[in-house]
């Protein structure tokens, strides 16, 4: 079919020549606009993906000056609303998943016209290369990447076919910028001084990402997330303005999914911004007082994404140790420790434990010899960790085993009057093992680990370990842990 039957058809015009480009585009949004039955709208998506399929470049892009960049835009920007998420009026965010039943149909719909067009795009840029059609790119590109971003991830608004066309039109969007990954096309290239659509994306975002519209639509906070963690070092610190408050705000709601996704959305940008940046405007302060108020809840999904980005946080706060022979002064390593430890000591579900036991083990590497500081609340917590089984996979055990390994490595010249106390716990732990029905690897792997903390132990020690487990009747100990001891003491005794 030529372009004279579609613009008939579509009741435009008789012929290409007698309707320009310009006025069919501006009567296709303003019928649009106007049309209320659904399926008349998607009769005009497909009739416009038809258009611009069959529709000579010449005719296309004709001149491509403002008035056509914006009328293009225009089009684009209804067409992407028709397959816009209803407005969510609640406190919570959400809605119903079928509220969403009819947003996969219709996005790839309005694919199907967004990638015609980018396929007309290309072939001009193929044929011409001219500025006026890269000018053309740059004004749709933030839309189409927006839109595309919005129905590309697994969501109840989404299906695989919509999924799928939202990827072909990204990466549409990627080859029409001349750009080689997504990540390229959102920071530019620096090399050639060309800058990506990161800043119009977030510019087009931020009217909904304001305290009181970013929970009328659901997928904003996501689309703004997924676009984030694209951008690295060094370019993210341009835009450092533009995210910080939108994740802050959404690790500040009170939905534990919302605190997750900000948390992440905040951890990506301490890792990506530099130190000196994030302690401008008291930025590293806010954020580790916000960080630290989520240390009081009782999600381990949020306490899994809280604590290493108060890590990472930290080492930007704190200044490194000065080797002096004056005391260190407590910072604020010191009371998240012991915030931790006091949680940790008192914390009953597994899956919290598993999430403390493995983050303590970071913090006792990061902190270093000042460790010795909270020796004897960290002393406790092992002990205990120790006797509390999380089979079947034995996480929370194994990672206080690798905090005790840390712990002995670090501190040892404080470890010698800890002796008793914690020799006496591993072997008890070893009795406990060795007794238990775990699959023979994981046994064998937390035998391994306690009878080296009880090698660490006995070279802290000076050897005493060993003189007091060769006192031990091997008659009353199985085989199993009598071969642990046996590691131990045949190691080469420490003068």
């Amino acid at each position: 079919m030529d372009v004279a039957q579609i613009l008939q058809e579509m009741k435009i015009g008789d012929a290409p020549d007698s309707c320009s480009v310009l006025a069919a585009l501006n009567c296709i949004h303003e019928r649009f606009e106007v049309e209320e039955d659904p399926e008349r709208r998607a009769s005009i998506l497909e009739e416009t993906a038809e258009l611009f399929s069959h529709a000579p470049l010449d005719w296309l892009f004709p001149e491509v000056n403002a008035d056509l960049r914006g009328q293009y835009l225009g089009l684009v920007n209804s067409f992407t609303h028709f397959a816009a998420l209803p407005v969510c009026d609640t406190d919570s965010g959400t809605l119903p998943a079928k509220s969403y039943e009819d947003i996969p149909a219709k996005a790839q719909a309005v694919s199907a016209v967004l990638l015609a067009l980018s396929v007309q795009i290309q072939k001009a840029l193929d044929d011409q290369n001219t500025p006026s059609i890269r000018s053309l790119v740059r004004t749709l590109a933030p839309t189409f990447c927006i839109f595309s971003i919005t129905h590309l991830q697994e969501q109840p608004w989404t299906n695989s076919p919509s999924r799928k066309n939202s990827l072909e039109l990204l990466t549409s969007v990627v080859g029409l910028t001349g750009s080689r990954s997504v990540q390229e096309l959102l920071s530019g290239k620096a090399d050639e001084d060309q800058k990506g659509v990161l800043g119009p994306v977030l510019d087009t975002l931020q009217p909904e990402l304001t305290k009181e519209s970013w929970k009328r639509n659901q997928a904003v906070k996501h689309v703004f997330s997924w676009v984030l963690v694209q951008v690295r070092r060094p370019s993210l610190s341009d835009y450092l303005e533009k995210v910080f408050p939108p994740s802050l705000l959404i690790s500040d709601d009170y939905r534990t999914e919302n605190k997750v996704l900000g948390v992440h959305c905040l951890h990506h940008i301490v890792r990506n911004v530099p130190a000196a940046d994030l302690m401008q405007f008291n930025r590293a302060q806010v954020l580790y007082h916000a960080l630290f108020n989520h240390l009081h809840t009782s999600e381990a999904a949020l306490i899994q994404v809280v604590l290493p980005c108060l890590l990472d946080l930290l080492s930007i706060i704190e200044k490194p140790p000065v080797y002096s022979s004056l005391p260190r002064k407590t910072n604020r390593f010191d009371d998240v420790l012991r915030h931790i430890l006091t949680y940790m000591e008192m914390e009953h579900k597994l899956d919290l434990r598993r999430v403390y036991a493995k983050n303590l083990v970071l913090f006792i590497e990061r902190m270093g010899i000042v460790i010795i500081r909270h020796l004897k609340r960290l002393e406790r917590v092992i002990v205990g960790y120790l006797e509390v089984s999380d089979a079947p996979e034995e996480k929370a055990r194994l990672s206080i085993l690798d905090a005790l390994q840390k712990t002995l490595q670090i501190a040892w010249p404080r470890m010698e009057r800890k002796m008793d106390s914690l020799a006496k716990s591993l072997l008890r732990f070893l009795v406990d093992v060795s007794s238990e029905s775990l699959p023979n690897q994981l046994k064998e792997q937390l035998m391994t680990r306690a009878s080296h903390c009880l090698l660490l132990l006995d070279h802290c020690s000076k050897g005493r370990l060993q003189i007091l487990l060769r006192e031990l009747d091997s008659s009353c100990v199985s085989e199993p842990v009598l071969k642990c001891i046996q590691k131990v003491t045949a190691a080469p005794l420490c003068q």
